[in-house]
């Protein structure tokens, strides 16, 4: 089908063509030594700069004589004349023919390991890596210092100290209530989890959870009423169930930890105050064993009754191993 279209066309045409695509090879190769790498570890950075400026030299002559040409068919509804595209083609193919040579050129120059031309290493760039190297032996000079037990370096400054939490005082509130209202020693911790969106986090123990859970939900300055989540985690040494709290209208979070003992993992259930603990604390009884005293109806809800075990328990040992 090209060869038919060739023969039906006339030779203006043909030439206007072999222009067009020797533009664009032209271009092509321009972009291309463009965006060769300039570092001293690639190629000289003047070689590169003599391709640049052969291509957009060659690019702006092949525009030049597009437009008389172009001017020329207009006027004398002819070809354009046969000077002209001989020009054009001349300086398409002495660009290509630069390019070419300053590739190898630059090519060889890095295929046997030659240093860049002086001036054409970046000045702040080698300023930035010797800084940066600077920094990292301070860095690990510090390091090596607090593992020894020693003191940093002389000069080498400290740490600035860790911003307090935005929560910091919600949490301190609520453990001040606990610690008064239900027990002093109520708490086994206290703290914000910064990694989980600076939650407020508390570590109740297990015979004072169901009187802090009234306290969370009752009393007028905590008024946690919606229970978000809970959650069971088996860390080997105990069982821990999570509970997730929300004040409804100021949006306060607070995550609520109780341990059990693995051997005998008893919490008393959450149910009788947030009734939304009912299918989480049963999902939990069926994988993780919990018994939560005190819950209505307190059965397996995803395994059947008969079902030997608790599957995301450690030390579970599945029927199908491969399942």
């Amino acid at each position: 089908m090209s060869e038919e279209k060739d023969e039906g066309q006339k030779p203006e045409e043909i030439k206007a063509e072999e222009i067009k695509t020797e533009e664009i090879k032209a271009e092509e190769e321009a972009k291309a030594a463009a965006e060769l790498p300039q570092s001293p570890a690639e190629a000289p950075a003047i070689a590169v700069d003599a391709e640049r400026e052969a291509k957009l030299k060659a690019a702006a002559e092949a525009r030049a004589a597009r437009a008389a040409a172009k001017e020329a068919a207009n006027a004398g509804g002819g070809a354009a004349p046969e000077g002209t595209v001989d020009a054009e083609r001349e300086a398409k193919l002495k660009a290509a023919a630069e390019a070419r040579a300053a590739r190898a050129a630059a090519k060889e120059a890095a295929n046997a390991g030659g240093a860049a031309p002086e001036g054409a290493v970046d000045a702040e760039r080698e300023a930035k890596l010797k800084a940066a190297a600077e920094a990292r032996a301070a860095r690990a000079a510090a390091k090596e210092a607090a593992n020894a037990g020693g003191a940093a370096p002389e000069g080498a400054e400290p740490p600035p100290p860790p911003e307090p939490s935005p929560k910091q005082p919600e949490l301190d509130a609520a453990a001040k209530l606990i610690r008064s209202l239900v027990h002093e020693e109520a708490l086994e911790d206290a703290y914000v989890n910064e990694m989980s969106r600076h939650m407020p986090t508390i570590i109740v123990k297990n015979e004072h959870w169901a009187a802090t859970a009234e306290l969370l939900k009752r009393h007028e300055e905590l008024h946690f009423t919606y229970l978000r989540n809970v959650s069971g985690v088996d860390y080997e040494t105990h069982l821990e169930v999570v509970y997730h709290l929300v004040h409804l209208e100021s949006r306060r979070e607070l995550a609520v930890k109780v341990k059990a003992d693995r051997s005998d993992p008893v919490i008393a259930s959450a149910t009788p105050v947030w009734a939304t603990a009912n299918w989480n604390e049963r999902e939990i009884y069926d994988l993780l064993g919990v018994t939560f005293q005190g819950h209505p109806d307190l059965r397996r809800i995803m395994m059947s009754d008969d079902w030997v075990g608790h599957p995301l328990r450690k030390d579970y040992e599945p029927l199908d191993s491969e399942v």
